[in-house]
């Protein structure tokens, strides 16, 4: 990827993600956690090596709107929580279903963010999903990754910065929310989740002037 082009990517998915991670959302009752492991460039040099990271994600069942996400240099229960944090702020309540898969971190985050006693009396439940006893993880969450995957291939090694690897995915949140019609609800996930309007043809351009506007 030509240098310029990579770097107003990382400048203007940070722009945008600002404004549009303030957006007040209505979402569905469930929301499902869950990472994408990447292979990373330890520096800008090759030869250096990889580093195994991870990206977090949660999207809502309902409105395909990705809610929250972070790119972590581990799998360790730090970012897990504060992904699932973020998730729960944003909704304010709405999430009465968190599904996961069995890792540890994910359960003893979801405690720690909802709290043992909420989720003992049944006011959110934590959907554990184990894919080693057959049951699967065939939900919007994995379309999600597949789109993800699809659209980072080409630049998997995120020219070894993990700050350059957080912002360009939070460009991907920002397509995946706003400029890309989903097949499965025909339209923007943003468009069911939010109260925003978008009337450009060019949305990227519109969301920049929107995110500059409250700079």
């Amino acid at each position: 990827m030509n240098v310029s082009i990579y770097s107003w990517i990382v400048k203007y998915s940070k722009i945008m993600h600002k404004f549009t991670d303030k957006l007040k959302l209505n979402v569905g009752v469930e929301v499902q956690v869950d990472e994408v492991e990447y292979q990373r460039r330890k520096s800008h040099f090759q030869k250096r090596g990889t580093q195994t990271n991870y990206f977090v994600d949660s999207i809502d069942t309902q409105t395909r709107f990705m809610v929250a996400s972070n790119y972590n240099k581990d799998r360790i229960g730090k970012g897990i929580k504060a992904v699932i944090q973020k998730a729960k702020d944003k909704t304010d309540k709405q999430i009465q279903i968190l599904t996961t898969d069995g890792y540890n971190a994910y359960i003893d985050s979801v405690k720690k963010v909802f709290g043992y006693y909420a989720l003992k009396k049944g006011e959110v439940e934590h959907n554990v999903v184990t894919q080693l006893k057959g049951e699967g993880f065939n939900h919007p969450i994995e379309r999600l990754h597949n789109s993800l995957r699809q659209r980072t291939k080409t630049f998997r090694g995120f020219h070894g910065s993990v700050e350059s690897a957080n912002a360009i995915l939070k460009g991907f949140e920002v397509y995946y929310n706003f400029i890309r019609i989903h097949q499965g609800i025909n339209k923007c996930p943003y468009e069911l989740a939010t109260d925003l309007k978008l009337k450009e043809n060019n949305k990227w351009l519109e969301l920049i002037y929107l995110s500059k506007q409250i700079m």
